[in-house]
């Protein structure tokens, strides 16, 4: 073999060590997925608020996002814990059907950005964690631009990766005790 070909070679290997997305066709769909998801605006909390545990802060100026990190088969997430139950942490019905939903139910609201204004309504996602996978059914948004209101139960705006779901869901995925309340996932449309 010749230097110059030797040479190429080596050019190549470099290029394809250091730029992998070029021979791979994903440049673009890899550069999308590097995009982080910005603050869109702000949110300030009534000075006087309603008092819970989970409640708007009086005077607090809470993040609002108008988007949610790009869907892969392996979103990063965090998973929450949501009462869909009428008087439950949930507020209002469900957006996607008008109704309340038993804790008992495989169920889970998703922050606006993936919501997708309905589009994943009724529909499956898998969540997978400590080693195991539930599907959930969407049916609601997890608001990240509103918040500190009754209709969102004096909650702040959700964050913009947020996948709230039922006790059924943590259950079915094997996490209980401490580990409830923010726990990392990740998630894919099934």
């Amino acid at each position: 073999m010749s230097t110059t070909s030797l040479l190429v070679l080596a050019v190549a290997g470099l290029l394809l060590v250091t730029f992998p997305s070029l021979c791979s066709g994903r440049a673009a769909h890899d550069h999308h997925q590097g995009e982080k998801c910005k603050p869109s605006g702000t949110l300030e909390s009534p000075a006087r608020g309603h008092t819970c545990d989970e409640c708007c802060k009086p005077g607090h100026i809470y993040p609002t996002y108008q988007c949610s990190p790009p869907v892969s088969t392996h979103t990063k997430a965090i998973m929450t814990l949501n009462d869909f139950s009428e008087g439950g942490d949930g507020g209002d019905p469900s957006e996607c059907d008008g109704k309340y939903h038993k804790n008992s139910e495989r169920v889970v609201a998703l922050s606006t950005g993936w919501y997708a204004k309905g589009k994943r309504c009724g529909k499956n996602i898998r969540i997978h964690a400590k080693g195991r996978s539930v599907l959930a059914k969407v049916v609601d948004e997890c608001d990240t631009l509103h918040g500190c209101d009754k209709p969102h139960a004096f909650q702040p705006p959700c964050p913009h990766n947020d996948v709230d779901a039922s006790q059924a869901v943590w259950d079915a995925l094997g996490i209980t005790g401490d580990d409830v309340g923010d726990f990392p996932i990740t998630w894919s449309d099934a």
